[in-house]
């Protein structure tokens, strides 16, 4: 899984994505990997994804708020299928937070 940093133009579909990821990250795009961006507004996430066939398209477009992405302008930045489901969910994956319960007594 990788994250592309930066903003992207949201305009693109699956031709123009593939080929930010083959002549901007160097990378290729049908291996199975699944390369996310983020639109400038934050509220759009796009997930390219080869299969077997072909190129997958995903997005999801959120009604408020934006998704969490990295500061970082350039490059990707490789991510757990966990951080891939938590960014999705509009959580802070970058630095989870293990919550302590308090243990409950019996009385």
């Amino acid at each position: 899984l990788w994250l592309v940093a930066g903003d992207t133009d949201m305009r693109k579909s699956v031709n123009g994505l593939g080929e930010q990821i083959h002549h901007v990250l160097d990378e290729d795009p049908f291996p199975g990997h699944l390369f996310l961006f983020r639109g400038r507004r934050g509220d759009t996430v796009k997930i390219l994804w080869a299969d077997a066939d072909g190129l997958c398209l995903f997005i999801k477009r959120l009604e408020e708020g934006q998704f969490v992405w990295p500061a970082v302008r350039d490059g990707k930045i490789a991510i757990t299928r966990s951080q891939l489901a938590m960014l999705l969910d509009k959580l802070d994956w970058r630095q989870p937070k293990i919550s302590r319960l308090n243990s409950l007594t019996m009385l």
